[in-house]
Parts: structure tokens; C-alpha cells; sequence
């Protein structure tokens, strides 16, 4: 097991320096989200958001009680001690952060069946305009609704709206609507140029912000939201579920990237000679995860899986090419050690994308999940 492992205790040190943790993850590409069909496509990884981290004054130096006969005079308070800001691509920049959600802006139709009605849509995300499509089942609402965060696709090839067209097209015909999100960076969304600098914390902001303003929607049950992801859309379960506790009612996450941030860091970004430069400059400021474990184990959401509170789905194939099996093990042992509430669903020759009969399975399985959950 390597020194990160250990390195649990040593983020108790970490967070006193920086205020709480945040999460990130690699900034490359990553495993492949489908491509709607069940074809692979690119590949995925992780995660925005910069806050400053509290200040706190000194007290004032105690009164002496032996200097009784000169007159009271005005002491005059110690210089304010500001800690250091948590890092960006930290869980704890996440948590501190301050959502900011606008109202869902409803724009073309198309793609409607008899149904649902299928938009594209907008909704402000700190600041940022984020694209995306949004089904809506035909008849009388409030629905219950799902936010879908996609896996990785090169931004500069992505189109609105292009990925997990099975899971939206299904969910809507089952009477849920589904808010699937573009990430800033891509389609139609603001640039956001320190993204994959922050490991890409930007798409958690993005996803939290969607479930907020999904809330604020007079077709939407603001009680039944759930979150699904997949691949590098797992990573962003995972951080959504630790930095914002009770926003959705229950999570799901098809073949996900690794809880622990330097598996995803040491897949796509490190070794690969393309990302010579995002890897030097993540390092310059983290250090690597041998000299500096503390660090990393602050931008992964397994070390804070302790704050979650929802229920969490996974599947995964055993034949995954991109993301192994053995991270999602992983994953479900820490959050069980946890006690939380987390289920595995395996599928024997699996690959990354699933295909029928599997993903059919993998559907109704989602489906049973988020009606016990959201009921």
C-alpha cells in the first residue's frame, strides 16, 4: 500500500492549516464516457472554485494585576493572523465555497418525443453561464429530477449535450426530469481558464450549482433530485456527495474514476508526455504525492467520505479498460468502514461502457434504486 494511504492522520495536520479540504483530480484526459449509443469514445478525469479561508484575530494580551497605580491605558489589539487559503484543487476551497446558482433558462426545443420535451438550457454557476439539456416528462409536474454529469470528452471537440443520451432518454420516459450538464469549458458554457489547473474542481461547482437551480424549477420536486455520473461524471458523485451533504437525495455512478486523487493523477496526467506541463504545474504547488501525501490525500473525496449522507449506487464491469475494478472496491470498503449506505453492482466482462444486456440490467437497477430512494 503506498505512503498516501497512510496518510489519513496526517490531513487532520492539513486541515488546521487549511481551513477544510477540497477535492480535485487529474487534469488530462481520462477514461471514456459513451458516446449515447454505447460506443466509446475519449477518455475522463476530475474536477473549480477558489475561496479564501477564514480569519481569526488574537485576543489582546492579558493586564498585568502587579501595575495597579498607573492610570488604565488603551492596549492596543495584536495584528489579525489570516490563515492560508485552502488550495483550489482542495476538498476544503469546495466546501468553503459559496454557491451561487441562477434560474434554469429554458432555450431551443428539439429532440422532443411523445414523452417528454427536450431543451437546451443555461444556468449561471459562480458567475459562469453553464450549457445543457433538460427533458421534461409530457403531463402534470412536479417531477422528480436527476442531474447527469458526463464523463470525459475532450472539451475542444464536445458538443452540447452529446453524452449518456440512453440514461436521459430512459429517466424521462420514466417520468423523471433529467438535467444533463455541459461543464464549463464546454459547448455553449463559459471558459474557465484555471480549471485543469484546480484539477478541475470547476465541474463539482457546475454540478452542485445544476442540483440547486434543478430545485428552484416549478416543474421539479425540489425533495426528489438525484445525481448520476459517469466515469469521470463518478468523480464528480463523489466530490458532490462529500463537499454538499442532503442537497440530493441519493447518487449513482457508473464505472467511476478512483475516490483517491493520485490514482487518477498517476493514470492520465504524470506519465503522459502531452501533460508534461499541467503535471509540473499541479506538483508546484502540492508537491508530489511521495513527498507531500497530506496534500493529496486534501483533494480526494475519500478522505472525506465521513460527511456523506445519501445513498450511493455503483456499477462497474470487471473488464473495465479505463477505470480498473479495483478503484471502485476500493471506494465502497472506505465508505462501508464509514458506515455508509453503498451498493456494488458487478457485471462479469464488463467494459467501461456497458452494452446490452448488461447496461439494460444496469438501467433497471437504477431505476428500482432511485424510486426506494426518492419516494
Amino acid at each position: 500500500m503506498r505512503t498516501r494511504r497512510s496518510a489519513t492522520a496526517a490531513v487532520t495536520a492539513v486541515a488546521g492549516l487549511t481551513a477544510g479540504l477540497l477535492l480535485g483530480a487529474c487534469s488530462t484526459p481520462g477514461p471514456s464516457d459513451d458516446g449515447g449509443d454505447g460506443t466509446t469514445g475519449p477518455r475522463p478525469t476530475a474536477y473549480a472554485s477558489t475561496s479564501a479561508g477564514p480569519t481569526q484575530t488574537a485576543p489582546p494580551p492579558p493586564t498585568s494585576a502587579t501595575t495597579p497605580t498607573k492610570a488604565p491605558t488603551t492596549s492596543t489589539p495584536a495584528p489579525s493572523e489570516t490563515k492560508p487559503a485552502p488550495d483550489p484543487a482542495s476538498i476544503a476551497a469546495l466546501i468553503a465555497n459559496r454557491y451561487d446558482p441562477g434560474d434554469l433558462r429554458l432555450g431551443g426545443e428539439r429532440g422532443s418525443t411523445s414523452a417528454y420535451r427536450q431543451y437546451f438550457v443555461t444556468y449561471e454557476s459562480n458567475g459562469l453561464r453553464i450549457s445543457g439539456r433538460v427533458n421534461i416528462p409530457r403531463g402534470k409536474g412536479p417531477f422528480p429530477a436527476v442531474v447527469l454529469a458526463h464523463g470525459y470528452v475532450d472539451p475542444a471537440v464536445y458538443t452540447n449535450g452529446e453524452t449518456m443520451l440512453r440514461e436521459r432518454d430512459r429517466l424521462a420516459r420514466q417520468g423523471y426530469v433529467t438535467l444533463h450538464i455541459d461543464y464549463r469549458n464546454h459547448a455553449q458554457s463559459d471558459k474557465d481558464p484555471r480549471n485543469d489547473a484546480n484539477l478541475r474542481a470547476g465541474y463539482t461547482v457546475d454540478a452542485i450549482n445544476a442540483g440547486l437551480a434543478l430545485k428552484k424549477a416549478s416543474y421539479v420536486d425540489p425533495d426528489r433530485v438525484a445525481l448520476i455520473g459517469r466515469s469521470m461524471g463518478g468523480g464528480v458523485v463523489y466530490n458532490v456527495l462529500v463537499v454538499r451533504p442532503g442537497l440530493f437525495r441519493a447518487a449513482v455512478a457508473y464505472a467511476p474514476v478512483s475516490s483517491d486523487t493520485v490514482d487518477n493523477f498517476d493514470k492520465w496526467v504524470r506519465r503522459e508526455t502531452s501533460r508534461a506541463g499541467a503535471a509540473r504545474a499541479v506538483i508546484g504547488r502540492l508537491g508530489t504525492p511521495e513527498a507531500n501525501p497530506a496534500a493529496w490525500a486534501a483533494t480526494s473525496p475519500r478522505t472525506y467520505f465521513g460527511r456523506i449522507t445519501e445513498p450511493l449506487l455503483i456499477h462497474h464491469g470487471t473488464a473495465d479498460e479505463d477505470c480498473p475494478i479495483a478503484w471502485s472496491r476500493e471506494s465502497v470498503a472506505a465508505l462501508r468502514a464509514k458506515g455508509k449506505s453503498v451498493e456494488l453492482d458487478v457485471y462479469p466482462g464488463g467494459r467501461h461502457t456497458l452494452t446490452s444486456p448488461q447496461w439494460d440490467t444496469s438501467i433497471r437497477r437504477t431505476e428500482a434504486f432511485l424510486a426506494k430512494h426518492l419516494t
